[in-house]
């Protein structure tokens, strides 16, 4: 199902706290209908949600994997304690014959000289650091949301075809991951109690300014950008620059709908502009942004919806 030349489609970890029945069902939707090429699958902000999908990650990748999708299995962002390094040690010691993305430099360690991916949340912001991870068996590097287009290029240029470099082009980008849990304190809980305070936003909880303007994104111990990045305009560009993957960050907006546009894209079938019109009616309650791959704030949107409206 992968397209080499157009580019492949991928669908990033789930970062927000979804139930088991929520994330069952969005993820055999997505195996049975999105045009996505590669699935992440995995606990990125708070170890303390596992548990509770672990009854259905079995049937879930066996869907993914029917329906000819590639599955990657992603580690934690922010590892605090024993158990959780242990729970990073089983996952790189089982999975022999599947990839794993690695979003922290332990889970790297332990991966090294096997085929893994580097997430976003690892800092690969130039080519000495992109040379030395795909040196330890970094076959994919999805690169921070943060960088220029042209420090990405030069990056894709760096690596050649030793590695697939990945962006994110739709979706929250993820900016910092905390030790204290923002849900919890905002519901005045500790974070040992924190009654699973994220499951109440399904994108996230909107983080305002004094003046009463949104800002900013909480999602547990994870901050995140108020807009959703699009760089369904930039594709092109990145593709001819030596991007191989694009990636989408699942949120509760229609994701198959959010796929096609993206994919059409890639193949020609669509205009970026119509792509654009299309994503602004999927998701009317945020704006978007593009601003960190042009070089200007990141909140910005050059060359359509301003993030301020």
């Amino acid at each position: 199902m992968t397209h080499p030349q157009a580019g492949a489609l991928t669908l990033g970890p789930l970062l927000f706290n979804w139930s088991p029945e929520e994330f069952k069902e969005f993820y055999f939707r997505m195996a049975d209908e999105a045009p996505v090429d590669v699935v992440y699958l995995g606990e990125v902000v708070c170890s303390k949600r596992t548990p509770f999908f672990e009854p259905v990650i079995v049937d879930v990748i066996e869907r993914l994997e029917h329906a000819g999708k590639s599955v990657v299995h992603s580690t934690l962002g922010l590892i605090m304690s024993a158990r959780e390094m242990q729970a990073v040690r089983d996952l790189t010691g089982v999975m022999e014959d599947q990839l794993i993305e690695a979003n922290d430099l332990s889970a790297a360690s332990l991966l090294a000289n096997k085929p893994h991916v580097i997430g976003p949340m690892v800092n690969v912001y130039n080519e000495g650091t992109l040379a030395y991870m795909v040196a330890r068996g970094a076959v994919r590097v999805c690169l921070p949301g943060e960088l220029p287009g042209d420090a990405i290029a030069i990056l894709a240029g760096s690596v050649g075809k030793k590695s697939e470099i990945e962006v994110q082009v739709f979706g929250r980008l993820p900016l910092a991951i905390s030790a204290r849990c923002y849900h919890a304190r905002a519901r005045g809980l500790p974070k040992d109690n924190c009654l699973y305070a994220c499951g109440d936003d399904a994108d996230g909880m909107a983080l305002e300014t004094l003046d009463g303007d949104n800002f900013l994104t909480v999602n547990g111990t994870q901050t995140m950008s108020h807009s959703y990045c699009n760089l369904v305009a930039e594709m092109a560009e990145m593709r001819d620059n030596g991007v191989t993957h694009f990636r989408l960050s699942p949120h509760s907006t229609d994701m198959v709908a959010v796929a096609e546009i993206y994919r059409d894209v890639l193949d020609g079938k669509l205009e970026a502009e119509e792509a654009d019109a299309q994503l602004t009616e999927l998701v009317p309650d945020a704006p978007f942004s593009n601003g960190f791959y042009h070089g200007v704030e990141g909140s910005a949107f050059v060359g359509g919806r301003e993030a301020a409206e």
